[in-house]
């Protein structure tokens, strides 16, 4: 049985890479995506083409990614773009096109899985992919695989392969952008152990700011602490995690099929919203909401057991509701009934700046099972709450 050899591809900066196809004047200019669908850039009657700056820009929204020229002076995904304008005022911003990434993620997928078929999928921008049965050895296959994700979309990817998905994926992101890096464990003590321990996938803000306050800072340092410490301070099967993974070591096996849990749609809103004198506003958005999640479902053939909303107040602090239902629905008009029975169970006696609706317990229509679909005809709730 051959060893196992697990790469893990990771598209460089994919979103904005994917605009950068488009408008290939911007190239090496700080962009940013996560503007709203009116940001579009005018073409000017010269043919050359006018694109919002940051510095324009008035709103709430949130920054999906940024080109490795915008991450420099500090942002970064999850920003909100006003903070974000005051890093970089000049740079560019344009609007997200999930139907544009989601067609190039389709394409770069397939091509890999034309060279190896065993593939875990990641995300839009990520995949594990399964080379052990492979014959060719991993700086070949890697360059492969590179050179067939760029013919298949024109743009590049950064690749890690090692013997487990742990350093595979630690390694892609060690040459960034449009690297190669090929590992073993025998390379742990001299390419993971001078790593900060956050690089370790799993090790999040709060548990590397645990270690930081016990003096561990690197994954070298954490491969060397002392097990009764991290069992006093993690709990026993915690601490014996992070000792396995700060040597390198990784159980997993690959997921090459798997269902997802849930599929949600939601929306910060431009200005902080109240039931009472917004309600014809918020309707229109949870709406637009249960819209578009309906598709969501009915593109990927599913139907849902639970609907559930998530509201985000002014404070930011966030409630969630949830309804089981007695039979799958996949319709707007369902979905919102259901989001609305969800929203007489939540305080609504302050300002909203986000909204969410969620689709849970997912499962495929039976084809003679009858699926949920109501009228639609309600108001975002009814006239107790005001």
């Amino acid at each position: 049985m051959a060893l196992p050899r697990i790469a893990h591809v990771d598209m460089d900066a994919f979103y904005a890479s994917v605009e950068l196809l488009r408008y290939p004047e911007l190239r090496g200019l700080p962009l940013a995506i996560g503007g709203r669908r009116e940001h579009q850039p005018v073409t000017l009657p010269d043919g050359t083409r006018q694109f919002l700056r940051l510095r324009d820009y008035t709103g709430r929204g949130v920054l999906t990614t940024a080109t490795y020229e915008a991450r420099a002076p500090g942002i970064g995904s999850g920003m909100g773009t006003m903070k974000a304008a005051k890093l970089a005022p000049d740079a560019v911003l344009l609007p997200v096109d999930f139907e544009a990434y989601r067609d190039c993620s389709r394409r770069f997928k397939a091509a890999i899985a034309r060279i190896a078929g065993r593939i875990e999928n990641r995300g839009i921008d990520e995949i594990y992919v399964d080379l052990s049965e492979l014959p060719e050895d991993s700086a070949t296959l890697g360059q492969r695989l590179k050179a067939a994700v760029h013919e298949a979309t024109g743009l590049t990817c950064s690749i890690g392969i090692a013997p487990n998905k742990l350093l595979a994926k630690i390694g892609s992101d060690l040459e960034k952008p449009d690297g190669l890096t090929i590992l073993s464990l025998a390379d742990v003590p001299t390419r993971i152990w001078p790593l900060p321990a956050r690089r370790i996938n799993g090790i999040g803000p709060r548990a590397a700011e645990r270690l930081a306050a016990l003096g561990i800072n690197t994954i070298g340092e954490l491969a060397h602490s002392d097990e009764a410490l991290l069992q006093e301070h993690f709990g026993n099967n915690h601490a014996a995690w992070l000792l396995e993974v700060a040597h390198g070591i990784d159980h997993r096996e690959m997921v090459t099929s798997s269902d997802p849990k849930s599929v949600s749609r939601e929306t910060t809103f431009e200005r902080d919203l109240h039931v009472r004198s917004d309600r014809a506003e918020l309707a229109q958005i949870l709406t637009g909401l249960c819209h578009h999640l309906a598709q969501d479902l009915q593109r990927q053939g599913w139907a849902a057991r639970t609907i559930g909303v998530k509201l985000r107040y002014a404070d930011f602090s966030t409630v969630t509701r949830d309804q089981t239902l007695a039979a799958p629905v996949a319709d707007a008009a369902a979905i919102r009934s259901a989001a609305t029975a969800c929203l007489r169970r939540v305080p609504l006696d302050r300002r909203l700046r986000l909204l969410g609706v969620r689709a849970g317990s997912l499962q495929r229509p039976d084809p003679g099972t009858e699926v949920i679909d109501k009228t639609q005809g309600e108001l975002l709730l009814d006239d107790s709450q005001d």
